[in-house]
C-alpha cells in the first residue's frame, strides 16, 4: 500500500527533518510540501492525501482551522506537530490522536507512521472521523485559538488576551507585552490581530496592536503624530488611520 503523504509546517527545517525521516519508508509517497494553513487546504482538496503532519500553529489558518475548513469528511489521517502547545496535547491525548512534540526523533516519527498505518489499513476510519469531529468541539469550545503559549526559560506560559497590554512586530516575530515582562513569539502581526481581535485588540499602527481594555488616554502632539497611553504609562505611537477605527470602535462600545 503506497500512504500518498503531506507535510505542512511554517518552519523549513521542521519540513526537512520530518522529510529526511520519512523519505528511507518504502511505503510514503511524500507530495509537495506546504509552508501555511492556506496552502495546506489547498493542496488537501486537490491532492486528497492519504496522510498528514499537520503544524498546529501557522499563520493565517493554523491547524484547527485547516481541519474545519476542509470538513472533518474529506480529512485524511492526521498526525499533528507541536512545539509546546499543552492545550493541544491534552486535546490529542484525549481523543486518541497523535502528535510529534518539537523537536522530535525518527523513532517517534516512526512511531507515529506506525499507528497512520493501522488506521489506514484497518477498519478504523470512522473511528478516527469521530474522533476528530470531538476534537475540533473540544478546541473550539476551549476557545483554544485565543490562548497563547510562550517560552520562558524551560517554562512554558499560558497566556490569556486579557492579560496582554499590547503586541508589536519584530522581524520575523511578535513581542507580546504581559505588565512587566515581554515574550518573543514567532507569528506575524496580521496573524496575531485575527486572532486577538474578537478579544479587544486593535491596530493603532502598522506594527503595534493595543488591548483596548488597558487605554487610559489619547494624546494628539501634532496633526501628524499621536500617542495611545495605557493604564500603566506607557506610550505608543498611533498612525491616524488605524486610530481612526479604533476610535470608532470605542465609540460603539461606550
Amino acid at each position: 500500500m503506497t500512504i500518498r503523504t503531506l507535510i505542512v509546517d511554517d518552519e523549513p527545517l521542521a519540513r526537512q527533518r520530518l522529510q529526511r525521516f520519512l523519505e528511507p519508508a518504502s511505503d510514503i509517497q511524500l507530495l509537495p510540501e506546504c509552508g501555511d494553513g492556506k496552502a495546506a487546504v489547498a493542496a488537501i482538496q486537490e491532492h486528497e492525501p492519504d496522510l498528514v503532519f499537520l503544524d498546529v500553529q501557522m499563520p493565517h489558518l493554523n491547524g484547527f482551522e485547516v481541519l474545519s475548513t476542509v470538513g472533518v469528511e474529506r480529512i485524511p489521517v492526521v498526525i499533528f506537530v507541536t512545539a509546546f502547545d499543552a492545550f493541544a496535547l491534552q486535546a490529542f491525548e484525549a481523543q486518541a490522536l497523535d502528535y510529534l512534540l518539537k523537536p522530535f526523533g525518527q523513532g517517534r516519527v516512526q512511531q507515529a507512521l506506525e499507528r497512520a498505518r493501522t488506521f489506514l489499513e484497518g477498519n478504523a476510519k470512522q473511528s478516527f472521523k469521530d474522533h476528530l469531529a470531538g476534537l475540533l468541539r473540544t478546541t473550539e469550545a476551549s476557545g483554544h485559538a485565543a490562548r497563547v503559549l510562550v517560552r520562558n526559560g524551560n517554562r512554558m506560559l499560558v497566556v490569556g488576551p486579557a492579560e496582554i497590554d499590547w503586541v508589536e512586530a519584530y522581524g520575523d516575530y511578535v513581542r507580546l507585552h504581559v505588565g512587566q515582562q515581554s515574550h518573543l513569539l514567532r507569528s506575524t502581526l496580521t496573524d496575531m490581530e485575527q486572532r486577538l481581535r474578537p478579544e479587544g485588540f486593535a491596530r493603532i499602527h502598522r506594527s503595534r496592536l493595543v488591548n483596548l481594555e488597558r487605554i487610559k488616554e489619547f494624546i494628539t502632539v501634532s496633526p501628524t503624530e499621536l500617542l495611545v497611553v495605557l493604564k500603566n504609562d506607557v506610550r505608543l505611537n498611533a498612525s491616524p488611520t488605524f486610530l481612526r477605527d479604533l476610535q470608532r470602535r470605542l465609540g460603539a462600545d461606550a
